[in-house]
């Protein structure tokens, strides 16, 4: 077993509360996401990816850091974050947003939870949004408070995680509905619990909200799962990229605006509401978008693992995008990837050459998602 004392880089990276439990569970490697260590690799990725999609996996995702904001202004000030239509958002209900710049560019896409009338949590993907919204508030004029609370998330997921929260909470946690929200008391640890998920497939989020409870929580989590087959795990880069899940600073960036993702379905630059980024996200969309996201695939050897550096695409010699998540999927046998693209060639059958790390081969654009289109899985009761 690893010692905690093997990775190290430095004091100024933080340990999540379920780090000694994961090394003890056999996590091999960590890398680091919101300044923290997260758990990269229990063994074969592979073996990951079918425990996650056949029975469940447990992972620790402490590092999705939480803003918090409460006060009399907190409804007005999470709406000036985001350019989503917050005005049908229920106590107790979770959405995907986006967080764009005064330029229209996306600085994070978390999942947003309203706990009350005027107490919210950005669940945060890779990025110091928690300076940026205080930083907001300085000159906002509205009346909040915005810090960074002591909560930290587990991910449980796969098609055996509801079994798993069953024996945890009873078959009262069956009626959680997708993308809401439940305050639980677990033999005194307290909990948040929603049902949502970085996976693609069916399952839920515990935020821890006392971190002094992380290594009892996760062994309560692995004893109630073990009838179930429940392993450790970490986030899967191949089932994400199966469901065209996006990742903050591979698949889009502050220079990425929600256009080109396809993701229009989570703006409203009509609405009354102001927001930032409302004047440049409606001159984005009076205009013709000049590149797109596609799916892909690529003829060649399967992949060793996911990309780790963006690949060149390029159409008669001429640079047309890059592949910007890319991890062989042994459930279809292909090659599959996430790629940005000038507009004019991201129609369906389109070909590419794409510089992989063994070499030159050819890139199809077809449809996306590649598994699951329809999310049948994750929204399944």
């Amino acid at each position: 077993m690893a010692n905690t004392d093997d990775f190290g880089f430095g004091t100024q990276i933080r340990k999540s509360p379920y780090f000694d439990a994961t090394v003890r569970w056999g996590a091999k490697a960590f890398s680091v996401y919101n300044h923290m260590y997260i758990p990269r690799d229990f063994g074969d990725p592979e073996q990951n990816f079918w425990n996650l999609v056949n029975c469940a996996i447990l992972c620790d995702v402490a590092v999705e850091r939480q803003v918090e904001i409460t006060g009399p202004d907190a409804a007005e000030f999470t709406q000036l974050l985001t350019p989503r239509d917050l005005s049908n958002l229920a106590v107790g209900q979770c959405k995907y947003i986006l967080i764009t710049n005064a330029e229209g560019g996306i600085l994070n896409d978390p999942i947003l939870l309203r706990l009350g009338e005027n107490h919210f949590w950005i669940s945060l993907a890779d990025s110091d949004v928690l300076l940026w919204a205080q930083g907001l508030a300085v000159h906002s004029g509205l009346n909040v408070t915005i810090r960074e609370p002591d909560v930290s998330p587990l991910q449980l997921q796969g098609p055996k995680s509801g079994e798993v929260m069953k024996a945890l909470f009873g078959d009262s946690i069956m009626d959680l509905r997708y993308y809401w929200l439940r305050e639980i008391d677990l033999d005194g640890i307290p909990l948040i619990v929603s049902r949502t998920g970085w996976s693609s497939e069916l399952g839920y989020e515990l935020y821890l909200r006392d971190s002094s409870r992380g290594d009892e929580l996760w062994e309560k989590i692995m004893a109630a799962g073990a009838p179930f087959d429940l392993k450790p795990g970490h986030t899967s880069s191949i089932r994400r990229i199966e469901g065209g899940m996006l990742s903050y600073h591979a698949d889009m960036d502050i220079n990425t605006n929600p256009y080109e993702l396809g993701l229009d379905r989570l703006i409203n630059p009509d609405m009354e509401a102001n927001f930032v980024g409302k004047a440049a996200l409606q001159q984005i969309r009076s205009r013709p978008i000049t590149r797109k996201q596609v799916g892909l695939q690529i003829a060649c050897a399967p992949l060793e693992g996911p990309n780790t550096t963006f690949w060149s695409l390029s159409k008669d010699g001429v640079s047309v995008g890059k592949v910007t998540s890319a991890v062989y999927s042994p459930r279809l046998k292909q090659n599959i990837a996430l790629a940005m693209v000038s507009a004019h060639y991201a129609e369906i059958g389109a070909k590419f050459e794409v510089q992989t790390p063994s070499g030159l081969t050819v890139a199809t654009v077809v449809e996306k998602p590649f598994f699951d289109p329809k999310k049948k899985i994750t929204a399944a009761a």
